[in-house]
């Protein structure tokens, strides 16, 4: 699924117009944004799983309550568990107008998990999902903006929205199937109806913008240089004259250690970093690992969902970069790297120019690094 086209519509304009410039507003098929965390599956977390704090939260009239006043203790093994949601209490002050929040979504619920992942693959930027749940006729937080852009989409109920674009405040309405984006330090703020309560999910988008990029590096080239850790001299202010001299000719130094640095080099760093330190999606690998020992040129295997590969030639080595993790192999497998990336499902012995047992040795060390699975 194409999640930025169905947050937002035409991924292209988003990109190119849309992003970080102004708000928008889209509406889609109700059913496809519930499917991905809707009232059932809020209902579901919070009454038959063991969730814990900083899971979940609860603010009421702008302000986050004590954890204590909806938390218990209990213990498995003998081992103490603190912070575990007591879900009467949580209730009973959602019934009094209390704002229930999913923190970190996409760290528990697999529909949320595949968004993050297809958003981060699409942007570029790390990403994370949280969902707010609001009794009628009740506000969790006042007016604010947030530092990073976000996505909101509504699943169940109605919200209010007070946005505010270029110093006018606009109102929208949110109801199951609208979407809304809104750049960083939009300020905004939600009030539900007075008939139903509301839940709705936001994305965060975590920009990387250019002062951290120029920073990192910077530090980097400073740190690597010999006689950066030389300590000014003393009676340091004694010679004004002296000191600016000597910095003059430090910044020159730093200035022409940067022009040397490889723009391209940092660029697949960055690439690099960013394309191993994503949240590992991984469902159905324990059996996986159960099947794979019994894996024959036979087996029908296909991509993992949500599964991400970058293919890079480094000399006589292919590097995968698979979102969370790297992996080198040699670069003769490319052919066949690249046929099982454009295929739908396939057997080992669909790989071209390998044999039977290579291509389904091949196979194995994909199942297991969770870019294939076994169709079963």
């Amino acid at each position: 699924m194409n999640h930025l086209e169905l947050l937002a519509g035409d991924p292209q304009t988003f990109i190119n117009e849309v992003w970080g410039h102004r708000p928008l507003v889209h509406e889609v098929a109700p059913e496809r944004l519930t499917a991905i965390f809707g009232i059932d599956h809020a209902d579901e977390l919070l009454t038959t799983s063991a969730l814990r704090t900083p899971q979940i939260r609860m603010a009421k009239q702008g302000k986050v309550l004590d954890q204590t006043t909806y938390t218990r203790q209990a213990s498995i093994a003998g081992q103490s568990m603190t912070g575990l949601v007591d879900v009467r209490k949580m209730l009973d002050l959602f019934d009094d107008g209390a704002t229930i929040v999913f923190q970190g979504l996409h760290r528990y619920w697999e529909p949320l998990r595949q968004l993050v992942r297809d958003l981060e693959q699409q942007l570029g930027h790390p990403c994370q999902a949280n969902a707010y749940l609001t009794p009628s006729g009740s506000q969790g937080f006042a007016l604010h903006s947030d530092p990073h852009d976000v996505f909101t989409f509504q699943t169940y109920g109605t919200k209010d929205w007070e946005i505010h674009e270029d110093g006018q405040p606009r109102q929208v309405l949110m109801r199951p199937g609208t979407t809304m984006y809104l750049p960083a330090g939009t300020p905004h703020m939600a009030r539900t109806g007075a008939d139903t309560g509301s839940l709705h999910v936001t994305v965060g988008i975590h920009q990387v913008v250019w002062s951290d990029v120029l920073r990192e590096i910077a530090l980097r080239t400073v740190a690597a240089d010999p006689d950066g850790g030389q300590p000014l001299p003393a009676g340091l202010y004694s010679d004004p004259d002296a000191l600016a001299s000597a910095l003059a000719e430090r910044l020159a130094g730093l200035a022409s250690a940067l022009g040397q640095v490889d723009a391209r080099a940092e660029v697949d760093r960055m690439e690099r970093v960013f394309a191993t330190g994503r949240q590992p999606v991984l469902s159905g690998a324990l059996l996986d690992v159960l099947d794979v020992r019994d894996l024959s040129a036979t087996t029908r295997l296909r991509r993992r969902t949500g599964s991400q590969c970058t293919m890079h030639e480094r000399g006589d080595q292919l590097e995968l970069l698979l979102g969370d993790r790297r992996l080198t192999l040699p670069g003769r497998v490319r052919g066949p790297l690249e046929a099982i990336l454009a295929a739908g499902e396939f057997t080992p012995t669909d790989l071209p120019a390998m044999d039977a047992e290579s291509a389904a040795v091949l196979c194995r060390r994909l199942v297991r690094e969770g870019l294939l699975e076994v169709v079963r």
